[in-house]
């Protein structure tokens, strides 16, 4: 592992002010992704700057029924908080089926945000990797790619965006409080996270110095009801195949509003608005939604070992959005 300082940060403003400072430095939370990277020589930073002991710690419900989560949130105190759990249990289902309890006990809300994308070439420092060395290439693309993107890749990059509760976050419609030197701004869950284009270095739109503060939660509508499903290879402590993020809203025999996310297929969160579009409005039926989520995966561009992906979230998203419906119903939602 590189030398690299160790600093703590007095304030938020201090740690801002310890990132511009150095273009090569990190925040250090809970670490779980950061030290891992560390130890393989995929993230060489000179100074990791500690934000653990920022009061950044709180789940706050502000007036206007908007849930605020500071960015030292624990993984295992959101999923279990009782605002998460009785408001959004789409986002405590998806914090839970995340890693082990060990590490949800370490990890922070802030810093799963900025996981770095998965791949196995990008997490061994001896291949070449677009991510890890511009211009070296992406093996993944004849290699080994079986759980790697189906869309929204690129020819330098199909890696896939690992976390459970960014997807939860992005059919939340979530924002997110950034502090930079030039002072706060608000960014949207969906703004935050980016595709790879031609330069898949950059997993999210955020520069260097900026930190993020808090996640804000809009209140669902009255009557929604929702879910976090994934399919993984085995029962636990594995990343998503095909995760699927959902909110429902009927009105009768309608649906009033839907919201879908897809995991483990993108290089970031992928909410499905072509899908969303096409089932909103419509009866809620298995037809209308298999037809909704292949008008979406229409754009898929799969490669020769994860093409069952695409049959995969089909199914997934279809049984989750039947079962919403039957679970609506049966708590007299829309009658």
């Amino acid at each position: 592992m590189k030398t690299f300082a160790f600093d703590v940060a007095g304030d938020v403003d201090d740690a801002v002010a310890l990132l511009a400072a150095d273009p090569e430095a990190k925040l250090l939370g809970g670490g779980t992704n950061l030290v891992d990277l560390m130890k393989l020589g995929v993230e060489r930073p000179t100074a990791l700057i500690d934000v653990t002991r920022l009061p950044l710690r709180e789940v706050d419900v502000r007036d206007d029924g908007t849930v605020r989560v500071g960015a030292g949130v624990p993984n295992s105190d959101l999923a279990v908080h009782p605002v998460i759990r009785a408001r959004y249990s789409v986002l405590s289902r998806a914090v839970l089926s995340g890693a082990s309890g060990q590490l949800r006990n370490m990890a922070t809300t802030g810093g799963n945000l900025f996981q770095r994308t998965r791949c196995v070439y990008f997490m061994d420092s001896s291949k070449p990797c677009n991510k890890r060395e511009p211009g070296s290439g992406c093996p993944a693309i004849e290699g080994e790619h079986r759980n790697l993107a189906i869309l929204g890749a690129s020819e330098d990059c199909i890696a896939t965006h690992p976390s459970d509760m960014g997807v939860a976050l992005a059919v939340l419609d979530a924002t997110v409080e950034v502090l930079g030197p030039e002072g706060p701004k608000t960014v949207t869950f969906g703004d935050l996270h980016r595709l790879p284009g031609d330069d898949p270095t950059r997993d999210t739109t955020l520069q260097h110095h900026d930190m993020v503060t808090s996640i804000d939660l809009p209140p669902l509508p009255d009557g929604a009801v929702s879910v976090y499903r994934k399919v993984r290879d085995r029962e636990s402590y594995a990343f998503a195949v095909v995760s699927v993020g959902a909110v429902l809203v009927m009105d009768g025999d309608t649906v009033k509003e839907v919201r879908l996310a897809l995991g483990g297929v993108a290089h970031k969160p992928w909410r499905a608005t072509t899908a969303e579009r096409a089932i909103t409005g419509g009866p809620a039926t298995e037809d209308a939604f298999r037809i909704g989520i292949r008008a979406e995966l229409a754009a898929a561009q799969p490669l020769r070992d994860n093409e069952f992906k695409v049959r995969l979230a089909e199914n997934l998203v279809v049984n989750t959005l039947v079962d919403l419906v039957a679970r609506a119903r049966n708590q007299g939602v829309g009658a």
